[in-house]
């Protein structure tokens, strides 16, 4: 069984049971339990009606295939995308049980005290996702960055109170060090409270270091899981950037004109060059290109779910299919690709392969 994850602006985990089961060594909660697929898309709360159809057009179509875990966070849209996916949740009478919903907490309004994991915004602004999702509970609430204003000890006691009063089930951190998530996991253990169950992290095949050097030693010691995001390292790994900027793709708006940048330096150049290499590979195994990227994010015995994004329902659908071809990265092809790439971090023991 494998789950697939849909942000949209929520997140989906898909079971598909005619696939291969993926276990983790050290699972040890419910996003651990299977390998994961995600597609990241939270542009419907800010574009009118027209936007929000398409995503209940997307998250209907993930739903009807298995799905059932849909991540958000405050910031998304100002509190909208919270409720866009309360309000499609509630149409389609999907039941609570057979969900899984995560959200995460920091940027949450204007004021010093709407920000922040200080006790007071996670308590606060917890129970404001919960109104705008219009549900009891989320089964994960995620710390959206590290805060060095507030003690360690005071976010890891504030995460143990929702939990214990039943307004979470679990608790993660996104863009947290190793050493970040070790000192909470050390606070929770000296007072008996309750540590993070995964971290979210940059991962796609650029980009290695933190999940293949950094997190595997607490994946293997306290079981702590990573939810990865940006698997195709915002469209650059599509392709779609072989000849330049395309007028409708997302480096040519003006928001983006880092991402431009990226693209058409030196080494977006050479990044350019070896992916075309690599749809080599992705045509001998007769996959594209984004769902090699996503099927060798998956095959990391460390990452638990890998979050996408996606704006229309044939990139719904092509992104689906990585699960497909994630049996099909052995270690030959991993190898191939690694050679390609050229940029395999060193480690003492190999936790990718």
């Amino acid at each position: 069984m494998h789950f697939l994850i849909l942000f949209c602006p929520a997140l989906c985990i898909a079971s598909y049971p005619n696939c291969t089961v993926h276990m983790n060594k050290c699972d040890k909660n419910i996003l651990q339990r299977f390998k994961t697929i995600c597609l990241k898309s939270y542009k419907c709360a800010s574009h009118g009606t027209e936007s929000c159809e398409v995503a209940e057009q997307l998250m209907t179509i993930a739903y009807e295939n298995g799905v059932n875990l849909f991540d958000t966070a405050e910031v998304y849209s100002a509190g909208k995308a919270e409720i866009i996916l309360g309000n499609i949740i509630k149409k389609k009478c999907w039941r609570r049980s057979s969900l899984v919903i995560t959200t995460k907490l920091y940027w949450g309004g204007k004021a010093e005290t709407e920000r922040g994991l200080s006790r007071k915004h996670i308590i606060e602004g917890l129970k404001g996702s919960l109104q705008r999702l219009q549900l009891e509970y989320v089964d994960v609430v995620f710390a959206n960055r590290p805060d060095s204003n507030t003690p360690m000890e005071e976010i890891v006691r504030a995460m143990t109170h929702v939990i214990n009063h039943g307004m979470s089930m679990y608790w993660g951190t996104s863009r947290w060090s190793a050493m970040e998530i070790m000192e909470a996991y050390s606070v929770a253990r000296q007072f008996n409270l309750i540590p993070p169950v995964c971290e979210q992290a940059e991962y796609h095949l650029f980009q290695r270091d933190k999940v293949e050097m950094q997190l595997p030693e607490l994946y293997h010691k306290i079981g702590v899981g990573v939810v990865s995001w940006s698997p195709l390292a915002c469209g650059i790994i599509t392709g779609k950037y072989e000849n330049g900027i395309p007028e409708s793709s997302r480096a040519s708006l003006k928001s983006y004109q880092w991402l431009k940048e990226k693209i058409l330096s030196e080494d977006g150049r050479k990044q350019q060059a070896k992916l075309k290499e690599l749809t080599h590979i992705a045509e001998r195994l007769s996959c594209t290109l984004p769902q090699l990227a996503i099927a060798w994010c998956l095959r990391n015995e460390g990452v638990s779910s890998v979050l996408l994004g996606t704006s229309n329902p044939a990139q719904l659908t092509e992104n689906l299919g990585a699960i497909q071809v994630l049996p099909k990265i052995t270690a030959q092809v991993a190898s191939d690709i690694d050679k390609i790439l050229g940029n395999r971090p060193h480690s003492k023991k190999d936790y990718h392969h």
